[in-house]
C-alpha cells in the first residue's frame, strides 16, 4: 500500500506565502513525476505545477514566477512554495504521483492522490 498526505494548508492574507508538502509511504522503490492541482468550488481540478523524477519543472501561467515546485527524493515528499498568493489561488490542493512499489516481489506502477489540502486566500 502506498499512501499520499498532504499538508501545509491554511488561511493566509493575500501576498502571503504557504509552503505544502506531500510525503508518501509505503513500500515505494521509486516515485516518478509529481502533480499539484487545485479544485476551487464550482471549477474543474487544474494542473498547478509538476515535477519530473529528473526535476524538470512546469508550470500553469497562472502561477508563474509565485509557485515553486521541489523535491526531496530521501524523503518521499515533493513541495509547492507558493508566494504572493492572491484570493484566486483558494482551492482545496491535491498532490498526484506516479509511484513504483513491490508488493511481495511483485513491483508495480500506478497514479495516487493525496486526500487534499485547504488553501484559503482571504484579508
Amino acid at each position: 500500500q502506498v499512501h499520499l498526505v498532504e499538508s501545509g494548508g491554511g488561511l493566509v492574507q493575500p501576498g502571503g506565502s504557504l509552503r505544502l508538502s506531500c510525503a508518501a509511504s509505503g513500500s515505494i522503490v521509486s516515485i516518478n513525476g509529481v502533480g499539484w492541482y487545485r479544485q476551487a468550488p464550482g471549477k474543474e481540478r487544474e494542473l498547478v505545477a509538476h515535477i519530473t523524477s529528473g526535476g524538470s519543472t512546469n508550470y500553469a501561467d497562472s502561477v508563474k514566477g509565485r509557485f515553486t515546485i521541489s523535491r526531496d527524493n530521501a524523503k518521499n515528499t515533493v513541495y509547492l512554495q507558493m508566494g504572493s498568493l492572491k484570493p484566486e489561488d483558494t482551492a482545496v490542493y491535491y498532490c498526484n504521483a506516479g509511484v513504483t512499489a513491490v508488493t511481495g516481489d511483485i513491483a508495480y506502477e500506478r497514479d495516487y492522490w493525496g486526500q487534499g489540502t485547504q488553501v484559503t486566500v482571504s484579508s
